[in-house]
């Protein structure tokens, strides 16, 4: 029988109690990530779901509770103690127009997939969870997050500040970028990168005007206001408010742009797009993305994919049971994979190119990437021509006479690039 959300909500905690008794373990006084997860740092996994529609809550919150069971597991020794902060970063994005709200579900991490794996960190015996976003404040319960987190007891930040707040460091941290291009210093919502935290990323499988929003944009949302705006290009850079301007490299115009004339000079694609989020918006994105990349160590990587979705990650695109998650140690690596699954070519890309550049991948060919699917509760080595793509479209650097929604599929010889 099929629970709609509402219904689970009127039923109150209660409701949830059977799920979440069948299987549960002992806890003790600590928890950690599979050991064959943290053996693989640069593997992806990919987990079946077995949903059969993206309205059957009970199943999407069976398949977040398994999920927290096969991949974060009870240890003595060597792990994360279970009296640390557990801070639990979900693509927040919820958006209201004319089309139903069941239409827009896929705007943003599965609600009741995330409760799932909350409930099963608090199986483990975490008693403290946090949860951070800079964006949409006044969307967060558009698809029921607030009520999540009020019912299992999960704290939520405020995310407004003011330029004295920023001087007071009320409520958020600094963090030192190594190399950086944009950024020199990124602030972030307390309490991440504080000691005795331990940071759980939860994105979602969808389409968006950087091509898809994946693991490694998901953590875009832990940066505060304004700092946060990655996507308008120079305008938040060399036009960002004076009291950013100390943060940002005194070189950042040379910086960006000889990588970007370096990139035209090589023949990539799209560099011609005429693109409201043309190629130089993308640029100063991928190297705002790569500053923050370098700040954050998130404990587990996940990509929420039971149904992914195409079009614009807003309130644009449509959703599709695709029935998987991919989780891993490495979000570059891990979104590689997930780019190339959406029916996408990585190296078509500006991410994953300059993400290589800097230093922060060995490699963006899909195709050397480690892969293993969970299978019972086993990784299997698997080969990515065995995997299924799903082609989800996107606006990302539409070319002329190409329809505004698209696949970034051009043959990419990921040869050329391999020095």
């Amino acid at each position: 029988m099929e629970i709609s959300r509402r219904h689970l909500l009127s039923l109150g905690a209660g409701a949830l109690a059977p799920i979440g008794l069948q299987g549960a373990r002992v806890a003790k006084s600590q928890f950690a990530v599979h050991p064959f997860v943290e053996a693989h740092p640069k593997a992806v996994f990919i987990k079946r779901t077995n949903v059969a529609t993206k309205t059957d809550d009970a199943a999407k919150l069976k398949e977040g509770l398994g999920f927290a069971r096969d991949v974060l597991v009870p240890v003595d020794t060597k792990g994360v103690p279970v009296g640390h902060r557990v801070i639990l970063k979900p693509n927040f994005t919820s958006v209201k127009n004319q089309r139903p709200d069941v239409e827009n579900l896929g705007t943003g991490t599965d609600a009741p997939f995330y409760e799932g794996i909350v409930m099963g960190l608090k199986e483990l015996g975490v008693k403290k969870m946090t949860f951070l976003e800079a964006n949409g404040f006044h969307t967060w319960n558009y698809r029921g997050l607030i009520d999540i987190n009020e019912r299992q007891g999960v704290e939520m930040n405020e995310p407004e500040r003011r330029e004295r707040n920023f001087r007071d460091g009320y409520e958020l941290t600094w963090t030192k970028v190594h190399d950086s291009v944009v950024y020199t210093r990124i602030p972030h919502y307390a309490p991440v990168n504080e000691p005795d935290s331990w940071l759980l990323n939860i994105a979602k499988w969808k389409s968006h005007g950087m091509c898809m929003s994946l693991s490694t944009k998901n953590l875009q949302g832990l940066v505060v206001k304004p700092f946060v705006r990655f996507c308008p290009g120079w305008s938040m850079v060399t036009g960002a408010p004076k009291f950013m301007q100390p943060d940002i490299h005194s070189e950042v115009e040379a910086r960006v742009n000889r990588y970007f004339e370096n990139h035209r000079k090589l023949g990539y694609a799209r560099y011609d797009s005429g693109a409201d989020l043309s190629p130089v918006h993308q640029e100063i994105w991928a190297h705002k993305t790569c500053d923050n990349y370098q700040t954050l160590n998130p404990g587990l990587n996940v990509i929420e994919g039971i149904y992914g979705r195409s079009g614009d990650g807003f309130g644009v695109g449509n959703d599709y049971m695709t029935n998987l998650v991919l989780f891993g140690k490495d979000r570059l690596t891990l979104d590689l994979i997930g780019m190339y699954l959406g029916g996408h070519e990585p190296g078509n890309v500006n991410l994953f190119r300059i993400a290589k550049e800097r230093g922060l991948m060995q490699s963006f060919n899909p195709w050397d990437i480690e892969i293993y699917e969970w299978v019972n509760g086993t990784p299997v080595a698997r080969k990515l021509s065995q995997l299924t793509r799903t082609p989800l479209d996107t606006y990302y650097l539409q070319k002329a006479g190409e329809p505004k929604y698209h696949l970034v599929n051009e043959r990419f010889d990921y040869d050329k690039v391999k020095v």
